[in-house]
């Protein structure tokens, strides 16, 4: 643990949770600087007002200088900052430590005394789902349970409320993992691993050594999805609280230490003392099928997030109320309208190869719309495997170019459209006018029984200031195309 009291600390970027480690700062007792290219005249403002000092860099990679006149004891250091920015390496060079907001919350808990239990959960795809589920199946077991981190809420606002919660749920970037000094979760589980962020990382080895560290020093569980190698490997190798024991999940039937699927019940035989030779169940199928958890995505995090809710306590029939009670966040495999025989399914959430497989697999015939921002990204094994279940593509976005080229090598007997308007992100009347010529050219080419599938495989930020936003200007054109019979 660092004694930031006295210290100079540097804070990289003044979004919400740069604002939130500033604050905490302040109150450790720290001379606290924030600097990055633009912030929130409200987060200016209260900086000023709680004694930290703003300021700004001209352009990027100015905020280099900006530390070397401060000469902090530490820094602060947001997602938005890759390893390559040159404030990044100006703190590596001077040895100065790198912390995130986690490790701030994490100290604090330590200096308040806090028996809370964190739960961290990682993964390519099913991050906040899974998030969401467990934290309600601790919410109905009578614990006091929060969800935070990467799903919008900074961990600190929990960790300094007056009044302690039983359990946080915190998801975890790839971003973070890679900052992260030191916490202690109770249990963590990375859901999958496949291509991401590539841009940033600098690479598949960085970015999946990152996902790893969420099983650093975890305590109870560590929770991975039976039969991918890759995971099993980061539980193997993570340096782990004596005691732990590595906790499989699986839609097939569950070994001693697992939790799986046998004959349509979701069983325990992880959790309970008679594991040997009993399981216990905990829903089914059944009632996940009734409340729109039947996808296979949605098994999965689902028989995640329960193992870390019993990991923490949560009882069996809390379990299934909540799940039977829960419904998935929007803008994923989210049904938009039925049109002429043709179901219009919004998957804006969909911002990686790997996430788009999992939509796509999910119908038998698929118009896809499909491009944005790649960010590195090889859609072409992806397009090599799926194409067979395509009626037809649409491709949009910056990078359509390398896009419509791999459909012409790859698969050039799928009929395939560009979509030629363009939009800057926050224009929303040219992010509708995109959307508008995407939803038409794949309306041209979908058949009854077909789904036309928004799953871009790709972020949003070529065009749509968010992934929602794209996905909600989709529906729009949609319902318009619906309004026009």
């Amino acid at each position: 643990m660092i004694d930031l009291a006295g210290r100079r600390v540097a804070v990289l970027g003044l979004s919400v949770t740069g604002f939130s480690a500033a604050d905490t700062l302040v109150e450790l007792g720290a001379t606290v600087l924030a600097t990055g290219r633009s912030a929130g005249a409200e987060h200016i403002d209260l900086l000023g007002v709680i004694g930290g000092t703003w300021e700004p860099s001209a352009r990027d990679g100015d905020e280099a200088d900006i530390l070397a006149r401060f000469r902090p004891d530490a820094v602060v250091v947001s997602p938005g900052f890759r390893p390559a920015h040159p404030a990044v390496r100006w703190a590596v060079e001077h040895g100065v430590p790198l912390l995130t907001d986690i490790d701030l919350a994490w100290q604090v808990q330590l200096r308040r005394g806090l028996a809370t239990r964190w739960l961290c959960v990682t993964g390519t795809n099913g991050k906040t789902t899974t998030v969401e589920m467990a934290g309600a199946m601790l919410a109905e077991s009578g614990l006091r349970a929060g969800c935070c981190g990467n799903i919008g809420v900074p961990v600190l606002d929990l960790v300094r409320e007056p009044d302690p919660y039983d359990v946080l749920v915190v998801e975890l970037s790839s971003f973070q993992l890679h900052y992260l000094r030191g916490i202690s979760p109770w249990a963590s589980v990375c859901l999958n691993i496949d291509a991401d962020h590539l841009d940033w990382h600098g690479g598949m080895a960085a970015y999946a050594a990152a996902k790893a560290r969420v099983y650093e020093h975890t305590q109870e569980a560590c929770v991975y999805p039976v039969g991918d190698e890759r995971v099993l490997r980061m539980v193997e190798e993570a340096d782990v609280v004596e005691g732990c024991r590595a906790i499989g999940v699986t839609r097939g039937a569950p070994a001693i230490g697992q939790i799986g699927v046998v004959d349509g019940v979701v069983a325990d035989r992880a959790f309970i003392a008679d594991r040997a030779t009993h399981a216990q169940e905990i829903t089914t199928l059944q009632a996940l099928a009734e409340h729109g958890l039947a996808l296979p995505h949605l098994v999965d995090d689902a028989l995640a997030a329960t193992a870390l809710a019993r990991s923490a306590g949560a009882e069996p029939a809390a379990i299934d109320r909540a799940l039977r009670a829960f419904r998935p966040d929007g803008h994923r495999l989210a049904p938009v309208a039925e049109v002429d025989g043709v179901m219009w399914i919004d998957d804006s959430k969909a911002t990686n190869p790997h996430a788009a497989r999992v939509a796509v697999e999910a119908f038998d015939s698929v118009v896809w719309i499909v491009g944005g921002m790649l960010k590195g990204l090889d859609l072409a094994p992806l397009v090599a495997a799926e194409h067979g279940r395509l009626r037809g593509a649409v491709v949009v976005g910056a990078d359509r170019s390398g896009v419509l080229d791999l459909f012409a090598r790859l698969a050039p007997e799928v009929p395939v459209r560009e979509v030629t308007a363009q939009a800057r992100p926050g224009d929303d009347a040219a992010g509708a006018a995109v959307m508008r010529e995407a939803v038409d050219a794949a309306a041209g080419l979908a058949r009854p029984g077909d789904a036309v599938l928004l799953a871009p495989a790709a972020a949003s930020w070529d065009q749509f200031v968010s992934y929602g936003r794209r996905g909600d200007l989709f529906a729009a054109a949609v319902h318009r195309l619906e309004e026009r019979g």
